[in-house]
């Protein structure tokens, strides 16, 4: 199972420590001490050797089971993904981001809906000014020219 462990086994991580030390102690530190914590670190680093196996082992049987039961890697990531969603959806954050959209939204509604009546009111104002009434005048003698041209060809 070397390749669980990626080639640092025990004993070689404690030897490359030592090495690292280059044989001095940390200050405060005796010998015995010393020794007492690097046995401790190969009894640390042979238990998570132990349990990376026995997790290897344990995910091997719950990919057979899987397997067993038809469940593929896409079902799982389908059920994974709308598990998710739902807790999004329940969340604090989601609902406040939703209160806040839906205010915004309402405020820019009536933004825009009192900003078209001020533009349609100008535009009422504008039309009945003496200037528009003259474009306007100009603008229908030039529509009736051009469709009297029109019809003469």
């Amino acid at each position: 199972m070397d390749s669980v462990n990626n080639g640092f086994g025990s004993a070689r991580m404690t030897g490359s420590m030592e090495g690292a030390t280059g044989g001095t102690l940390p200050p405060g530190l005796t010998e015995e001490e010393a020794e007492e914590l690097r046995v401790e670190l190969t009894k640390v680093e042979d238990e998570i050797q132990t349990l990376r196996q026995v997790l290897a082992a344990k995910e091997r049987h719950a990919g057979d089971i899987k397997r067993q039961l038809g469940i593929s890697p896409l079902n799982e990531i389908k059920q994974n993904i709308s598990k998710g969603w739902q807790d999004v959806q329940s969340s604090n954050a989601y609902k406040k981001t939703q209160e806040t959209l839906s205010q915004a939204g309402q405020v820019t509604s009536a933004a825009l809906s009192s900003m078209g009546a001020a533009i349609s009111e100008r535009i009422g104002t504008m039309r009945s000014s003496p200037s528009f009434r003259s474009f306007e005048d100009r603008v229908g003698s030039l529509r009736v020219t051009c469709l009297s041209y029109l019809c003469l060809l």
